[in-house]
């Protein structure tokens, strides 16, 4: 259970952060840019017990010059240091997330209350992330897909009620509403001062990692999409374009290397996989290969709408391919209704344990806490998927 205080300071002055992405990838001159990096060079916090305010000291400017964006959040201050130092600090992962059908219904009643009994979960680790498988608009046109989807920027009080710190919009559908989609999209992000990574306005925003620093140490997650789609065809950033990020962009290896070699503790939240497969595909096994080798300490996935195996590499990084949908517009009745929350404990830059908190989709497409015999049965899928990949359910040694 995180300590009260320390998840109200990870959501703090993200305001000045999104705009700057926003600026970045569109002001054009550089001396708007430079105007922005230094206004945005003090982070605020808000102490939530007492209500004051304090500001950080400038961050050093990057040695290297060509460092992404980041996305950034003050550092989490527990109230028993000695105590959670001696614990780790816990990131929990949840699969895809939309609001469509039967989830928008939910997001209109009140978003406050959008995921149900499965915020109590979410809220539970010191940082706690997700995949916003959705375009942030009530505008644009359709792209030419099978399925598209788009939410008002509502969904974003939805995540931040449920205990929810950071979205993943890199997927084959952050850009379902094409250009003028994408432009309410960034808009609404900067607008919500939520946390959202692997979508921007050009491709170094939309690489730019989240980065926050709990119980001394830092952290940097990034996120990008591997779907051979209309949508990384279509919508991949570039450095003159809004758009998702691309995992096989050559950069996300260097910059979660360069991020590695800095002292960071590095993340890659991936969407990935063949849909509707358990085991994971070529692509996933050679990018999960790569993180690793560039200084990843743990590699995370959606979009295969089934739980994917999960567990250690030889080397010692915790990989889970595949963590299914999560708050779910439609039931089909199978395996693709079964889901749950992954929650690393890392201490220092290994991760030292996980845990799987099975649920089960409810016809309302909420994942409730599963018990039981649908406990069991999930659990026992959980396990049963990993056979088919090269890792095992404890860390090397």
């Amino acid at each position: 259970m995180s300590v009260p205080g320390r998840r109200v300071r990870i959501r703090v002055a993200i305001a000045t952060a999104a705009a700057l992405t926003l600026l970045v990838g569109c002001a054009g001159p550089s001396t708007v840019v430079d105007r922005a990096l230094e206004q945005a060079s003090v982070a605020t916090t808000v102490d939530p017990v007492d209500g004051t305010t304090q500001s950080a000291a400038p961050a050093e400017p990057d040695p290297r010059g060509t460092a992404p964006t980041d996305v950034t959040a003050p550092a989490p201050q527990p109230a028993d240091r000695a105590a959670s130092d001696a614990a780790g600090f816990t990131v929990a992962f949840a699969g895809d997330v939309n609001f469509s059908e039967r989830t928008a219904d939910r997001l209109a009643a009140d978003p406050r209350t959008a995921f149900g009994v499965a915020a109590a979960g979410l809220a539970a680790a010191d940082l706690t992330v997700v995949n916003l498988e959705t375009a942030i608009t009530t505008g644009g046109e359709p792209e030419p897909k099978s399925y598209t989807f788009r939410a008002p920027p509502s969904a974003f009080t939805a995540l931040e009620a449920a205990g929810i710190d950071v979205a993943s919009m890199a997927n084959n559908h952050g850009a379902d509403y094409g250009s003028v989609g994408l432009q309410d999209t960034l808009a609404a992000i900067g607008a919500a001062q939520f946390p959202v990574i692997g979508i921007g306005a050009d491709e170094t925003a939309a690489l730019a990692p989240f980065r926050t620093t709990i119980d001394g140490t830092e952290l940097a997650i990034f996120a990008a999409s591997a779907v051979h789609d209309h949508t990384l065809a279509t919508w991949t950033a570039t450095s003159t374009e809004p758009g998702i990020a691309s995992a096989f962009d050559p950069r996300l290896a260097e910059a979660v290397h360069g991020a590695a070699v800095d002292g960071s503790t590095v993340i890659v939240f991936l969407h990935w996989g063949t849909e509707y497969d358990s085991c994971p595909d070529g692509d996933q096994e050679q990018l999960a290969t790569e993180l690793a080798e560039a200084g990843a300490a743990a590699v995370i996935g959606t979009h295969a709408h089934v739980l994917q195996g999960a567990g250690w590499r030889a080397d010692g990084v915790y990989v889970a391919y595949g963590l299914s949908n999560y708050l779910w517009w439609r039931s089909f009745g199978n395996e693709q209704d079964d889901n749950g929350v992954l929650t690393l404990t890392f201490e220092g830059t290994k991760v030292t344990a996980a845990s799987f908190a099975p649920s089960h989709l409810d016809d309302t497409g909420v994942p409730v806490p599963a018990v039981g015999a649908v406990a069991d049965r999930i659990n026992a899928d959980w396990e049963r998927v990993r056979e088919c990949t090269d890792l095992t359910p404890a860390p090397p040694g």
